[in-house]
């Protein structure tokens, strides 16, 4: 049954009737370009064919009543005249409180709404299930009560919603592929801008995402210690955001910093540059550049910005050497300590590189791998 057929029938059976409307919104995979988002950089991501659905009809009074089906079919109820705040119990429903709090602090007028909501988006696995439904929510809010909200407005009000409310220290990024994702591109999104060109993916390419199962959490994590050292790299630099330095900037400087500091500026540095060089070699089909700089980045990311963990050092090298004289590319991806690994495989070489990782990973790490075979789509306010 589909996920959209799932939430109608979980809808009808929370509420006792059908529900007015249903709504997607896309998780995303970032090939490259990590932790530069917040830095005013490049990233190059693209939404997935794994999300999260609503359903949902408008009530007569200011009531939100939330059923998620991913957890244990639990309904949670609050009033939007009340003042908003986090709860200690159903974190999950927090997202929509922060959803609608930040709308209404934007000026804008919301009724109650009865929803049902699923996700197939693995939680905690980097691949941006709280940004999906945070889109979804935007989408769902705009549509019935019949707000004005461009894609670019509904990643900033998700952004808001998640820095603001939630307290996760987030980039623009992941809101804005699950609102912006095109079908078969990645997009170069511009951080600072908000522009984005569509690169297209190669259609002989698989999108091939090995989450580790080493869990995370982002704000428990050191992420938002990442976003302060760099903060303080480009005070340091006297430059607006790292992405205004050069590495030559850098050297320079080195000697005045901190050699913590020095590593996490470089990688952010560095990034930026390959991002831009990969979505050129993405466009360009240069199987053999892009390889070379997923590499490169997941090497900065173990040594420059310390974001990766074993586990997850070693799948990359697993699937690396599995991928070794063919076309293709592999690389952590997300907040870092645990998740996702990304790889751009060649259709021909999808299951042997998928073989390899379940012969060898569980017997090194004690873990079992999950595997999805993606492909890129559009975004929840893409018509």
């Amino acid at each position: 049954m589909s996920l959209t057929a799932q939430v109608i029938s979980g809808f009808k059976e929370a509420f006792g009737y059908e529900p007015a409307s249903t709504y997607h919104a896309p998780g995303r995979v970032n090939l490259i370009g990590e932790h530069t988002d917040y830095n005013d950089g490049f990233v190059l991501p693209a939404a997935i064919n794994f999300g999260t659905v609503v359903a949902a009809s408008p009530r007569s009074d200011n009531t939100v009543r939330i059923c998620a089906l991913n957890f244990h079919q639990e309904v949670v109820e609050f009033s939007l005249q009340d003042r908003l705040e986090k709860s200690t119990t159903s974190t999950w429903a927090n997202y929509v409180r922060a959803v609608a709090d930040t709308l209404l602090k934007a000026n804008f007028t919301l009724q109650g709404v009865d929803i049902c909501v699923i996700g197939d988006v693995p939680y905690g696995a980097g691949l941006s299930s709280s940004a999906a439904l945070e889109i979804v929510l935007i989408r769902m809010f705009a549509d019935l009560n019949q707000l004005s909200i461009s894609s670019v407005e509904a990643a900033q009000y998700g952004q808001r919603a998640e820095n603001d409310f939630i307290g996760a220290q987030t980039g623009i990024m992941d809101q804005l592929i699950s609102a912006q994702g095109q079908d078969n591109h990645a997009l170069l999104i511009d951080c600072r801008s908000l522009t984005s060109q569509a690169v297209p993916m190669d259609a002989d390419f698989r999108i091939v995402i090995f989450n580790s199962n080493v869990q995370r959490g982002l704000v428990d994590s050191e992420y938002n210690t990442r976003r302060r050292q760099c903060q303080l790299a480009s005070d340091l630099l006297k430059v607006p955001a790292l992405r205004d330095a050069s590495l030559d900037d850098l050297e320079r400087a080195r000697p005045s910093m901190d050699s913590v500091i020095y590593r996490r500026a470089r990688h952010i540095i560095s990034e930026n540059a390959r991002t831009l060089d990969a979505a050129t070699a993405l466009r360009d089909r240069d199987w053999q550049t892009m390889g070379r700089l997923m590499h490169a980045s997941h090497e900065s990311m173990k040594d420059d910005f310390e974001i990766t963990v074993p586990a997850i050092d070693g799948l990359v090298d697993i699937i690396r050497d599995a991928l070794t004289g063919k076309p293709g590319g592999v690389r952590m991806t997300g907040g870092g300590f645990g998740g996702c690994v990304v790889s751009l495989v060649h259709r021909d070489q999808v299951d042997a590189v998928i073989a390899r990782v379940a012969d060898q990973y569980e017997k090194r790490f004690g873990i079992k791998e999950s595997v999805y075979i993606c492909r890129a789509v559009n975004g929840a306010f893409v018509a």
